[in-house]
């Protein structure tokens, strides 16, 4: 699924860009309640994309699907930084994308590998994980793999496997993209997430939105979405020990209800938290699923989650 963001703004935030490796979060970051904190990007063990900023225990966020597997820039890094910037009060952040340079072929669990390569070579403890859509699938596997690397998971707007629709939505940019119209599938693909009354009207402007997202080799986002296709996890889940949230919106398109219901109860020690009218984009990108998500990493932390 696409990597889906705030897009959320609080009092006091004023228009501004978002500074680049080294430099200080701009106003954008700056509105009332949102610590400000300087971001420095690179590469995690020479393979894993990455944005950091804050101070504390290590905090992994995967990303969802994304054309490029690149450290995010322009509107996009300005928005994964509006919605994880709050946490790093907390949190050392390091929102990571998948690797570049993937080989075709590779399943959910090699994409995962690298980054369990990357956990291993840079923090050398488990980790407080988070993913979002395809980045909880690539958290999930990671999760299966090397529980003992995950010292707490939370998983939004995504669970064991695709549900129906998911599949058919990415196949669809998939097929569109290897066709030479991969905006045309970006646009397919994020109506759907929006009101069924909105999708019509709306599809010519995000086509024209994310028509720079066309790259100019498509194979890490081909590679991933063949991965996330076959990926299914659901009888590994048990597997996972480390406390598990997993949160998701009773109308999403990609994965029905009970989906997130039993990703959360295949885990040794899960629960769900199902917003009944969301959809995917809303549960992705709210504060209110940031918040819910902060308080249970805490508490984790804590070791008294309840």
């Amino acid at each position: 699924m696409p990597m889906l963001v705030s897009v959320w703004k609080q009092e006091g935030e004023t228009s501004g860009s978002v500074g680049w490796a080294g430099g200080l979060a701009t106003s954008r970051e700056r509105g009332r309640g949102v610590p400000v904190s300087i971001v420095t990007t690179g590469m995690l063990n020479d393979e894993i994309p990455y944005l950091a900023f804050g101070d504390g225990p290590p905090l992994v966020m995967a990303m969802g699907l994304t054309a490029t597997h690149e450290v995010p820039t322009g509107w996009e890094r300005r928005m994964v930084l509006r919605n994880a910037m709050p946490l790093s009060a907390d949190f050392r952040v390091y929102v990571v994308n998948q690797k570049p340079g993937l080989r075709l072929g590779e399943s959910m669990s090699e994409i995962a590998g690298y980054l369990i390569a990357a956990v291993e070579e840079e923090f050398g403890e488990p980790v407080l994980l988070t993913g979002t859509s395809t980045g909880g699938s690539v958290a999930l596997q990671l999760a299966v793999d090397r529980p003992d690397l995950v010292r707490a998971l939370v998983v939004v707007a995504s669970a064991y496997r695709l549900g129906p629709r998911g599949r058919e939505l990415q196949r669809e940019l998939a097929r569109l993209t290897r066709a030479g119209d991969a905006a045309g599938g970006w646009a397919q693909l994020m109506t759907a997430m929006l009101p069924t009354p909105l999708q019509r009207p709306t599809q010519p402007l995000i086509r024209r939105m994310v028509g720079s997202m066309a790259p100019d080799d498509p194979t890490d986002m081909l590679v991933t979405i063949d991965a996330e296709d076959a990926f299914d996890v659901g009888e590994q889940l048990h597997r996972i020990s480390a406390p598990t949230l997993v949160i998701g919106g009773g109308k999403d398109a990609f994965y029905p209800r009970e989906l997130f219901e039993q990703t959360a109860a295949g885990v040794q020690n899960g629960r769900a938290h199902i917003y009944p009218a969301w959809g995917h984009m809303r549960t992705s990108s709210s504060s209110t699923t940031r918040n819910i998500s902060l308080g249970f990493l805490l508490a984790a932390l804590r070791n008294t989650v309840v």
